[in-house]
């Protein structure tokens, strides 16, 4: 008992003693030496410009920037190398604070790692190295957009506590700045078998954007051995065809599926209708050649559905109104669709984005009428409807849509005058019918649109006079097209404008006889 109490008092008075020292200001490195050594070894094979690591000097790493320990422990669990600045996608426009050079093994020493971010960073194309699936306690691995290239390794798969994995890639970005890269022509990662992915049992969130799958990848079968997968980003990654079946679907956690800009021309796949969980589903800019499916609107779960830019044919189907979540439907682009917008649409009560450019039906919008007055009214914020040769006049009913922001109805054959109704809008932030056949003056109504930030009336009939009047409460506008109209603006030359444009077209409008002294006042168009 005696022994027992002598070493609970030690224990004791080396806590006071150290608590006392870090009062006094002396300094207690937390660091454990080896894995000092670790990141400094990994450090000596990185390329700097910017100096980023700078602070990586002294004994004490738990202090460097980008690393992070454990409080009880002193080991290293975090790194984070992010850059912290977005890549340009202006290509001419180089990224200085990217890191770059070597993934050094030396980083081998963090034994206890369970973060590791490197994106947004530039490594010159090398591979992602075998070593990195040495890391057993890693939750966490982000290598995104850091222009990794060649296979991916396999060891990977040896992440065992792995929960989120994301290894997208922007594969331009890199080749349009840097040209040609010596050590991966390709620029792309490549995956010629994906089961090492179903090792990876506890993972949550898998982002592999870009990365190219071979054909014969089993990425589907890899993916179906994930029970705790929630999240799944493939897109632009190669895939031709989605498996029709599956024998069991084991994945039934699935909330997020992105499989678009690929070369799809199979079916939707049946086996979709079993994951009760799925909220988010994007199959756009595929091959998809096919009738849209009844069941897939059954999946009352679904929150977000982009189909837009297949080849879908035939009708939209009634069963559309099951969807009774869903909050965004994307269908641009099919023009092979038929048949008129179901009135069914009108019972999506929580629908805010709807999405109908670029396809053949209903010609004309009179014909909407059931559609847009039902609960559908009371939630929408976004209407695309542009370059599906809508005819008639506008309705008044557009004005019932009091959380509408986004209103784009261009490139149709809509006559007639712009309704005053237009001015109800109240939350309205992004007006556009440019390039159809209206006619008349621009309503005072319209001047009403405190919120408006871009309004784009371009390509029109319109005539008659806009006075400072009709402009006083537009102080949010950024957009202003007026072109290829019969408008006189009549503005005075004292006339202060309430708004700061970035892009104007007033093309054809009458401005004269001198300049307008307002647009000196723009400071922030270009010149």
């Amino acid at each position: 008992m005696d022994l027992k109490r002598t070493q609970l008092l030690l224990l004791f008075f080396a806590f006071l003693c150290a608590r006392v020292r870090k009062l006094n200001g002396d300094s207690i490195p937390r660091c454990i030496p080896i894995e000092r050594n670790a990141l400094l070894g990994f450090k000596e094979g990185l390329k700097d410009p910017s100096n980023r690591l700078s602070s990586w000097v002294g004994d004490d790493c738990c202090t460097w920037k980008g690393v992070a320990c454990d409080n009880q422990t002193g080991h290293a669990v975090k790194l984070d190398l992010r850059n912290p600045h977005q890549l340009s996608y202006f290509y001419y426009f180089p990224n200085t604070w990217c890191l770059g050079g070597e993934l050094r093994p030396s980083l081998l020493g963090l034994k206890y790692l369970n973060y590791l971010d490197l994106s947004m960073n530039n490594f010159g194309g090398i591979r992602i190295p075998e070593f990195m699936g040495s890391f057993r306690q890693l939750k966490y691995l982000n290598l995104s957009y850091a222009n990794l290239g060649g296979p991916v390794p396999h060891q990977l798969g040896n992440l065992s506590s792995l929960q989120y994995l994301d290894l997208s890639h922007y594969y331009y970005y890199y080749y349009y700045y840097y040209g040609n890269i010596d050590n991966n022509p390709s620029g792309f990662l490549i995956i010629d078998n994906a089961i090492w992915i179903s090792r990876l049992s506890p993972l949550r969130y898998l982002n592999m954007t870009e990365v190219q799958f071979r054909e014969g990848a089993h990425w589907l079968q890899a993916l179906n051995m994930l029970p705790s997968i929630v999240e799944v980003r493939l897109s632009d990654c190669g895939i031709n065809t989605i498996p029709p079946s599956l024998p069991h679907v084991n994945f039934t956690s699935l909330s997020v599926l992105d499989l678009s800009w690929n070369s799809i021309n199979s079916t939707i796949p049946g086996w979709l209708f079993n994951i009760r969980s799925l909220e988010y589903l994007d199959l756009h800019d595929n091959f998809i050649n096919s009738t849209i499916p009844g069941w897939l609107f059954n999946i009352s779960s679904l929150e977000y559905l982009d189909l837009s830019y297949n080849f879908f044919r035939g009708i939209i189907p009634p069963a559309i109104k099951n969807l009774s979540s869903l909050k965004a439907l994307y269908l641009f682009g099919n023009r092979f669709l038929e048949g008129k917008i179901p009135v069914e649409f009108g019972e999506l009560c929580k629908l805010q984005y709807l999405g109908l450019s670029y396809i053949n039906i209903s010609k004309n919008l009179h014909e909407l009428d059931k559609v847009f007055t039902g609960c559908i009214k009371n939630s929408l914020e976004t209407l695309c409807i542009r370059n599906t040769q809508l005819g008639d006049y506008l309705p008044d009913w557009l004005g019932d849509f009091k959380k509408l922001k986004h209103l784009d109805l261009c490139g149709n054959s809509i006559s007639g005058p712009i309704p005053e109704s237009l001015g109800r809008l109240s939350a309205l932030q992004k007006l556009y019918l440019v390039d159809n056949k209206l006619n008349g003056t621009f309503p005072k109504s319209l001047g009403r649109l405190a919120e408006l930030v871009e309004l784009s009336l371009g390509g029109n009939f319109l005539k008659g006079v806009m006075s400072e009047e009709q402009f006083a409460n537009f102080t949010k506008l950024k957009y202003l097209d007026l072109s290829q109209n019969q408008l006189i603006l009549n503005l005075t030359s004292d006339w202060i404008p309430p708004f700061q444009l970035q892009e104007l077209y007033i093309g054809f409008c009458k401005l004269g006889p001198r300049f307008p002294a307002w647009l000196r006042m723009q400071k922030t168009l270009p010149i």
